[in-house]
């Protein structure tokens, strides 16, 4: 049981990764900004917390996938940690969206089968 709990968790946390780095492809962003791209492009469905959402930056940033930069915001009232991909970032962000696409069509082929499920009649 505790290897299943840790293979959903590791599915999960790949998935925030690779979104997030979907994200900073269109360019630098601050953690909110990637949150609300995030929660505006799944229309709400994804809601980021800041529980999950800045580990998760972190961790990019400890693998080198994303760096960041302290930099004052468009108001120039406060300063904001601003994340960039890095070239890394962008050969990983490929292996996670073909290994995303993978995963969709497997589970895809089992939930709207083409071919008669096994023992139905073709």
């Amino acid at each position: 049981m505790e290897k299943q709990t840790q293979q959903r968790a590791n599915l999960l946390q790949g998935t925030l990764d690779m979104l997030i780095l979907r994200t900073l492809l269109y360019g630098p962003a601050h953690g909110h900004q990637i949150g609300k791209h995030i929660q505006r492009t799944t229309n709400d469905f994804l809601q980021m917390q800041h529980g999950s959402l800045y580990p998760a930056l972190h961790r990019l940033e400890r693998k080198g996938w994303v760096v960041s930069k302290w930099e004052m915001g468009p108001d120039r009232n406060r300063e904001f940690k601003y994340y960039r991909l890095t070239e890394k970032g962008r050969k990983r962000l490929v292996v996670e969206e073909s290994q995303w696409k993978q995963m969709a069509e497997a589970v895809a082929r089992v939930m709207w089968p083409t071919v008669p499920a096994p023992g139905e009649e073709g």
